[in-house]
């Protein structure tokens, strides 16, 4: 990346067990940290038997992100990027939430997937203590998930994100305080039981190093190093012994180690357990730590955005490749539907910058269904789009994704469109609707150029201007454009063509 320009950015991490945020300039392509913020939020202990968030635990979230907010208040919208993690993917009211939380911290978030988080995390490490000859393994254990991950360099190799972290571990194994012997084995083991599943695949890919991110982690190594049972790092003996010491403690509340906060305390136990399974199954000897993690990773990710270097752009072509993709028809499609866009963006308040992005997507991809069977093709394609695991995506622009690639032909399902965001739901209607314009044209799979067509808005009246007698001489896309009609005019659009 080469930039001179000085540039303010935010990355906000909305954890299940602290909410940070992070303020860097950009200076001659370099990313310099001018302040950071973080408050325990512990929003997973506010998620009851339904996972539901409960009005409290939202309040005190809230009440954070507006103090966030108005630190990052006069930085640009499209220089800040935030994110939710695991109690987000978790909790069904979560909408309700981020709808609040959004107008609190005066910027969108997003929630991302258990292997997004795991890249961004890697990434975050890589910046930090950039190594690309040594292959490396990289744990963060979070309040509601622990993610592991191996990569040389800003690559990856594997990315796992699994469902236990300090806080639901804590809730689980040490809910009253207590630390037995027994619970701790127990905590230890059912750690252990979760890693079992990816245990022989990373000791076959192996690594060279192992290192730590994050809170939990940081905060173990702040606590033996001060007992100075280990030196640098963390190693396997000096936690054993930690937790030799946390069970003669027996009491969470009675922990005593400097380096250790009052706030963490309640989550200690269960997080010492997880490192301690995390060790033991993975024949773990020392742990390294980097002080980078989740959010330089944001920041990095979307510095790449702005700066043309988008892993969003490799994930579509992989994409692609993967599932077969008839390219050769894909960018006639996309090549049209970036032409209409072009047209008709200011008239639609479309964004020249995202939406576009989005449309040449969904044209890149809406063949993917066809790897499955032809029939439905366009179902087929959309969930392979909506479930698969997309660096570089969040959940809502998979979800946006996936609905271009389901309603780019056939019936327009209109009602489908109700899971979308009020705020982004006429534009994600919009670009599918230049998507399937560019599909009917195209349905010949013709190399022949398309005429120069005009495109025409006015809210909800669309109008073709073909030159004449073009459409005399194509009968089967005048039928193609008259049956669109149809399926749009049952969606309370008005086509006209001519």
């Amino acid at each position: 990346m080469m930039s001179t320009v000085d540039e303010s950015y935010a990355a906000v991490d909305l954890g299940s067990n602290s909410f940070h945020m992070i303020v860097a300039n950009w200076m001659d392509g370099r990313l310099q940290i001018i302040d950071r913020m973080k408050e325990m939020v512990r929003l997973a202990s506010g998620l009851n038997d339904k996972q539901e968030l409960s009005e409290e635990s939202m309040q005190q979230a809230l009440e954070c992100l507006q103090r966030f907010g108005q630190r990052i208040r006069e930085i640009p919208r499209s220089n800040v990027r935030a994110v939710g993690t695991n109690t987000l993917r978790q909790a069904r009211n979560g909408a309700v939430f981020l709808a609040q939380a959004q107008q609190a911290l005066g910027h969108p978030i997003e929630v991302i997937a258990g292997r997004e988080e795991a890249r961004l995390i890697y990434s975050g490490v890589a910046h930090s203590l950039y190594d690309e000859v040594n292959k490396r393994l990289v744990v963060d254990i979070g309040g509601g998930s622990t993610e592991l991950i191996i990569g040389r360099g800003y690559d990856t190799y594997c990315t796992e994100s699994l469902y236990m972290g300090c806080v639901n571990m804590g809730q689980r194994f040490f809910e009253d305080g207590k630390i037995k012997a027994k619970k701790m084995r127990k905590a230890v083991l059912f750690a252990m039981q979760e890693l079992e599943s990816m245990e022989s695949a990373y000791k076959r890919l192996g690594w060279d190093q192992a290192l730590g991110s994050s809170g939990t982690i940081l905060t173990i190594r702040d606590v033996v190093q001060g007992q100075g049972w280990c030196e640098s790092g963390i190693s396997l003996s000096a936690l054993t012994r930690l937790t030799e010491t946390l069970i003669a403690v027996g009491d969470s509340a009675l922990l005593d180690f400097p380096g250790l906060s009052e706030r963490r305390k309640p989550v200690f136990a269960s997080g010492v357990a997880i490192l301690q399974g995390v060790f033991e199954i993975l024949g773990i000897e020392n742990m390294s730590l980097s002080e980078g993690a989740l959010r330089e990773g944001l920041l990095y990710d979307l510095i790449g955005r702005i700066h043309n270097e988008d892993i969003r752009e490799k994930t579509i072509t992989a994409l692609a490749q993967q599932y077969n993709v008839d390219m050769e028809q894909a960018n006639r499609i996309r090549q049209t539907a970036e032409n209409f866009f072009q047209q008709v963006g200011h008239d639609w308040s479309l964004d020249q910058k995202n939406d576009l992005k989005l449309l040449v997507w969904g044209a890149l991809i809406h063949e993917i269904g066809l790897s499955v069977a032809h029939n439905q093709y366009h179902r087929h394609g959309a969930y392979l789009t909506a479930n698969s695991d997309l660096a570089g995506f969040s959940r809502q622009e998979q979800a946006q994704l996936a609905l271009l690639v389901r309603s780019h032909r056939r019936k327009f399902p209109r009602e489908e469109f109700e899971t979308v965001a009020a705020s982004t739901r006429d534009s994600i209607i919009r670009l599918s609707i230049l998507l399937r314009l560019a599909v009917v044209l195209h349905r010949s799979r013709s190399n022949s150029d398309l005429p120069e067509i005009r495109l025409g808005v006015n809210q909800n009246r669309m109008q073709l201007d073909f030159p004449a007698d073009w459409l005399d001489k194509h009968p089967l896309t005048l039928v193609d454009l008259s049956t669109e009609q149809g399926f749009l005019q049952a969606a309370g659009w008005e086509l006209s063509f001519a």
